[in-house]
């Protein structure tokens, strides 16, 4: 999975933001600007050069640049790297200084080569003895730049004395500034003037604020070159380079002391001796903090990964760079009033910044106020190349400070290193934890826990009443009251916490966590305490179901079912007897329980059965089922988890759709093809109808049967204009009461192109769209029982153009799991919690700690954590392009999918010191083998699958999983791939181990611009069961039998089952593929609305390895599926068989019905190889709308038997066999 990396180039309009290959920085990527189409102008006359290139290394000046593309680009002997002047700003000039007075004879223009197509500029050579004063050497002329001849243009030049030489250049057919990368100048010396002129006359000085007028006396030349001007000195640093002028007027600021001085310069580059030195003594400035620094910055836009946070970090050499339009804004939250006298904006002080203006106007918002006011109108402030700061007085009491940038000469959009703000907390309140502490000391589990923090306020003024929030390993767990405390006051609080599980707690406290006090600082009111409080085990016995075991472990339905229980006893004494309490359904089985010792583990067989239900059940196991034995901890007896009975996934919610609901708005529906890829939203919906909602009032409103305190929503909502995406709310209400408005986003929707290659599509806005849903979630703050009505009502403060609904999910989600035992939080390792801040480094830590064996299982809590590194294992030996060593022996356990949720904020392909891996993303975990991972959520950052300006999407599992690896109760969302199983072996060959007994169950993979899960190199006795998957751009689920593995022979994709899966929606090829391989097997699964593709499809395209031995489909459901692809003229069956290339061999398709299906019910696709023997065995096929039953393409070969097959409604008939097949169909 191969990408480019992405470089940034900026220019000064919005026109000048373009995408850059992976050359050497700074080389454009011409791709990506247009061919030129001019005409050509004659060259000069061609003249034998001198030896030596006059320009080389030779000082240079210019009228402006873009970006890094500044003016010593043409004289540093590269051909590689170019000047670029300002963009859409023509003329533009560069200008070498070529020492002293030079015969020119010829100048060599240049630009880069690779990439670089055939393009045309207008332009004039020039030159000058003194630098201000420049005549014609060549009149303007239009030259071309061609590739294929070095993209060099050859002019010559009348001999010409001259010392500076200009290129003015007026045109360019390939892009919207003058570009040269090399000036070249030839010619002969001229007899040498080395006569300096006479020292300038007395020098002096006056000041009137920030403006210093320096005048001087005038010099004289004798040497022949002539006068040419004369050179400012501050602090003897030149800062002007002059004409014959005898004033100049320099800005600085009152504080500053600064020393002048002038020299005179002749025609041939000869400096007169020093004048006389005036000092300007500044005002002594009041001492100045920075009260920015580290403080919360948000900006009204970003270009790239240039974001605001940048612009207050202390560091120089990173920026903020506003979105390519005026105005923008970067604001700074003090956190409370403060007095400020001044702000300071600083960029890059590093040559290749070169000098520009930008215009400011500086805002303040009160405290009290949420409404921004005028502080200083706005400027035009100069950033010198070199030192580049300009510093704006202000005065005024404001809690935040905001920029607000209407100009800049050189980028398209405002730009910020550092924003400083010289201030003082004005008077306020301050309040922190000077310490908490608990009760006792050394508790065990059966002890309540007390916990206090002793508060205080060292603000200035008085503290209302607030509370304190306390945590244990990163969740909150109470509150305390804290009383109004006067200025420099204290109080100690407490929370009793209550008996706490064995285990290791780090222990916080936050006093004013809303932030409804306004303080002089919001960031000082947490404290962590120093050492975790640790709790013991208590004396006694404590019961723990361990593992519930059903035979037949999926039943059918009316098959008597049985059951064992597995129990532990992991206190300090035996138990005594018990019973044993197991209920599924309405049944409830109890089973008496001999003592167990402590420390034991027995297998309780529970006694009686049940006979299994439609759609299957929900199992719980309980210890000590009546409460005979007095245990430590009565709170960790029971255990439950679901049992499949029949087709698809037992999910924990329930799907309601629009169009069966109660609405007003407008019902979509697709057409008799399913036409995709044209803004089809019905084709797109599930059950192919959904409900658009135009106009302010209507809705759509569900009834629920289940009990729910969640809800999803899948809808699509507009695209931003120009792409990128949009946020809306919906309201939503209960029972016709409202509830909550629901944040929608169209950020991870909406491609675009007619294309059908998988990374050819773009997120720029086109007529044509794909991909137009996507789905948002919440949880509600109560539970709400069966019958309830839920409300998505369009109000007047819901702003999207139109929302289109398709279906909601209602689950009823369990509270958050508490901390195991064995397991150390990442809280341990610094990760807080819904800050906001990356936590990816503290995850690293932990893992890496289990990893090693330092501790047992790392510990997620509940709450939101920001990931922007994938987790892996740090390679030492640093093996191949990137990192590919994944983590071995690691548990990672969280608090349940709803709650401990992993998120990116960052697309992979803008993470700010790029990824590990580029086409395997930021986020996620990179696995080897040996690791289990449950109950947690990764919600990726993608919106594209690759190619869109080398876009990713990234991946939230892969590596090569190896052996003991289990995944379980994931939830996996806007990633381009959910899993991809396996590594080529020459990625490291020494570490080659592919999957073999790797299982999936329990996840829940969504709205995925490719695969859901791909087993490949070699995967095999490995299984996905119990699964959903909704809106994937590839198979939701595949085998791959790839051929880069280490033996050919023995690594064939082998065994590997997928069981009891729900599939929906794929809006890019299959449901279900298998690409070779044997005794892989594809049972028991559910799968609906295919946009292009098979439901189930097995084949020889990508080059796998031969099937061989069994495959098997069995009692699967597939509904509305196949679809037309490839252009819309290849058509797909609901089950389709394609020997692309090679035999496809020992396949039986039993058990399983096809309805609905777009085109043929079973289809047997023209390719090279034969399908031999396939066995079709009870199967029926109803409604194929536009195909057959059974279809046998032309160019198929085969044969096939039918065994108990029913085919109705067929629009091309039950059996068709195109003319020409050598493809044979017994039976019926």
């Amino acid at each position: 999975m191969r990408r480019t990396n992405l470089l940034r180039m900026a220019a000064a309009t919005i026109a000048a933001i373009m995408v850059a290959t992976a050359a050497p920085a700074g080389v454009a990527n011409a791709s990506g600007r247009p061919s030129p189409a001019g005409t050509t102008a004659a060259e000069g006359p061609a003249m034998a050069p001198a030896a030596t290139n006059l320009a080389l290394g030779r000082p240079t000046q210019e009228s402006g640049h873009a970006d890094v593309y500044d003016s010593s680009k043409v004289v540093d002997g590269n051909a590689g790297s170019y000047w670029e002047s300002v963009n859409n700003a023509f003329p533009g000039w560069v200008q070498v200084d070529l020492g002293s007075s030079q015969v020119v004879n010829q100048v060599v223009l240049k630009l880069p080569t690779a990439g670089w197509p055939t393009r045309t500029q207008t332009l004039s050579v020039r030159g000058s003895t003194n630098g201000s004063s420049f005549t014609d050497l060549v009149g303007s002329q239009t030259y071309t730049f061609n590739p294929a001849t070095g993209s060099t243009v050859t002019i010559g030049v009348t001999p010409t004395a001259t010392r500076y030489v200009r290129i003015h250049v007026t045109a360019n057919s390939g892009w919207p500034a003058g570009q040269l990368s090399e000036v070249e100048v030839y010619g002969t010396s001229a007899t040498p003037d080395t006569t300096a002129p006479s020292v300038p006359g007395t020098l002096s000085h006056s000041t009137s604020g920030s403006t210093i007028t320096l005048a001087w006396g005038a010099s004289t030349d004798t040497g022949g070159s002539g006068l040419a001007g004369y050179n400012v000195y501050r602090d003897g640093n030149l800062i002007a380079t002059l004409g014959a002028v005898l004033t100049y007027q320099d800005t600085q600021p009152v504080t500053a002391t600064v020393s002048y001085h002038v020299r005179a310069r002749d025609g041939a580059g000869n400096l007169s001796g020093a004048g006389n030195t005036v000092t300007r003594t500044g005002s002594t400035p009041p001492a100045c903090t920075n009260v920015a620094l580290g403080k919360p910055v948000t900006a009204s836009g970003s270009t790239f990964t240039f974001t605001p946070e940048k612009a207050n970090d202390g560091q120089v050499t990173t920026y903020w760079e506003g979105a390519p339009s005026y105005p923008q804004t970067l604001t700074v939250a003090l956190g409370a009033n403060h007095s400020v006298t001044g702000v300071t904006v600083k960029l890059n002080p590093d040559p290749a910044w070169g000098t520009r203006t930008q215009t400011i106007q500086v805002l303040g918002r009160d405290q009290a106020s949420s409404t921004y006011t005028n502080l200083v109108s706005a400027a035009t402030y100069q950033f010198v190349q070199g030192t580049n700061v300009a510093t704006i007085p202000v005065g005024a009491t404001t809690a935040d400070v905001q920029l607000r940038f209407t100009g800049n000469t050189g980028a398209p959009s405002g730009q910020v290193a550092e924003f400083e703000v010289c201030g003082t907390p004005a008077p306020n309140p301050d309040l922190v934890v000077d310490s908490v502490t608990w009760s006792p000391a050394s508790p065990n589990e059966s002890t309540p826990v007390t916990l206090s923090a002793v508060v205080r306020n060292i603000g200035s003024a008085a503290a209302p009443a607030t509370t304190v929030n306390f945590s244990l390993a990163g969740t909150v767990v109470g509150s305390a009251a804290v009383g109004a405390l006067g200025a420099g006051g204290s109080t100690t609080v407490s929370f009793n916490a209550g008996a706490r599980p064995m285990g290791s707690y780090s222990v916080a406290a936050t006093v004013d966590p809303t932030n409804a006090v306004v303080e002089q600082n919001n960031g000082n009111n947490s404290l962590t305490a120093p050492a975790p409080l640790v709790v013991a085990q208590a004396p006694g016995p404590d019961l723990q179901v361990l593992a519930i075991a059903s035979n037949p472990p999926n039943p059918a339905v009316g098959a008597s079912v049985t059951f064992t229980v597995s129990v532990r006893n992991r206190g300090t004494t035996g138990t005594g007897a018990s019973v044993t309490r197991l209920t599924v359904g309405g049944t409830t089985l109890d089973t008496g329980t001999a003592s167990i010792a402590a420390g034991a583990t027995v297998t309780v067989a529970v006694t009686g059965s049940w006979t299994a239900t439609s759609g299957g059940a929900t199992i719980t196991a309980t210890a000590d089922a009546t409460n005979t034995v007095a245990e430590t901890n009565e709170g960790n007896n029971s255990l439950s988890q679901s049992i499949v009975v029949g087709r698809g996934a037992a999910v924990p919610y329930v799907s309601y759709e629009a169009e069966a609901a109660n609405y007003q708005g407008v019902l979509l529906e697709t057409d008799p093809l399913r036409t995709f890829g044209h803004t089809n939203f019905a084709t797109e919906s599930s059950g192919r109808r959904s409900v658009r909602l135009n106009s302010t009032g209507q809705f759509v409103e569900f009834t629920s049967t289940n009990q729910a305190n969640s809800i999803v929503v899948r809808n699509s909502i507009p695209d931003a204009p120009g792409g990128g995406g949009i946020e809306a709310t919906i309201s939503l209400y209960v029972n016709g009461t409202f509830s909550r408005k629901l944040t929608l986003s169209s950020r991870h929707s909406w491609l675009y192109g007619n294309t059908d290659g998988p990374e050819s599509l773009t997120n720029t806005p086109q007529a044509d769209a794909r991909r137009l849903f996507d789905e948002s979630h919440a949880l509600l703050t109560q539970s709400y029982p069966p019958g309830t009505r839920f409300r998505l009502q369009r109000d007047a403060g819901d702003t999207a153009a139109f929302y289109v609904i398709d279906m909601i999910d209602l689950e009823q989600v369990a509270p958050a799991a508490s901390q195991p035992p064995e397991c150390t939080s990442i809280t341990a390792y610094g990760a807080v919690p819904n800050d906001g801040l990356d936590d990816t480094a503290a995850i690293q830590r932990a893992v890496t700690d289990d990893q090693n064996g330092v501790i047992n299982c790392v510990w997620i809590p509940a709450g939101q954590w920001r990931q922007e590194q994938k987790i892996l294992t740090d390679d030492p030996l640093n093996r191949g392009a990137h990192n590919q060593v994944g983590i071995s022996n690691v548990t990672i356990r969280g608090a349940g999918m709803w709650h401990s949720q992993l998120y990116t904020l960052t697309e992979p392909q803008n993470v700010v010191g790029g990824i590990n891996h580029p086409h395997e993303g930021n986020f996620g975990f990179d696995i080897d083998r040996n690791t289990q991972i449950s109950d947690i959520a990764i919600f990726g950052s993608g919106r594209i699958r690759g190619g869109d300006g080398n876009a990713e999407g990234g991946v939230g599992l892969n590596g090569r999983f190896g052996t003991g690896t289990r995944i379980s109760n994931l939830w996996i969302e806007h990633a381009n791939v959910g899993v991809w199983v396996g590594r080529d072996y020459d990625n490291i060959p020494e570490l080659w181990g592919p999957a073999d007994g790797l299982q999936f169950s329990g996840m829940r993979i969504r709205n995925t611009y490719a695969d859901g899960i791909n087993f490949t190199n070699g995967t095999r006795n490995s299984r996905v069961f119990n699964s959903s998957f909704r809106n994937t751009g590839d198979d939701a689920l595949a085998v791959w039998a790839s051929q880069y593995v280490k033996d050919r022979n023995v690594d064939v994709a082998h065994d590997n089952q997928f069981l009891n899966n729900t599939i929906q929606l794929p809006w890019r090829a299959n449901g279900i593929a298998v690409y070779g391989g044997y005794g892989n097997s594809i049972e028991n699964n559910l799968i609906y609305d295919t946009m292009n593709y098979p439901g189930i499809m097995l084949a020889t395209d990508h080059d796998p390895l031969p099937f061989t031995g069994q495959t098997l489909i069995a009692n699967n459901g597939l509904y509305r599926t196949g679809g037309a692809f490839w252009n819309e003229d290849q058509e797909f069956g609901a089950i389709t068989l394609f020997a692309a290339t090679r035999d496809i061999v020992g396949v039986t398709i039993r058990d399983t019905e096809i309805v609905d299906s777009t085109y043929d019910g079973i289809q047997f696709k023209n390719g090279g190889g034969n399908v031999p023997n396939v066995a079709v065995t009870n199967v029926r096929i109803d409604r194929s709308n536009n195909g057959a039953g059974i279809l046998a393409m032309s160019g198929a070969r085969g044969s096939a038997t039918l065994t108990n097959v029913t085919i109705t409604n067929s629009a091309d008939g039950n059996i068709v066999r195109e003319p020409g097949t050598q493809f044979v169909i017994n039976g019926g």
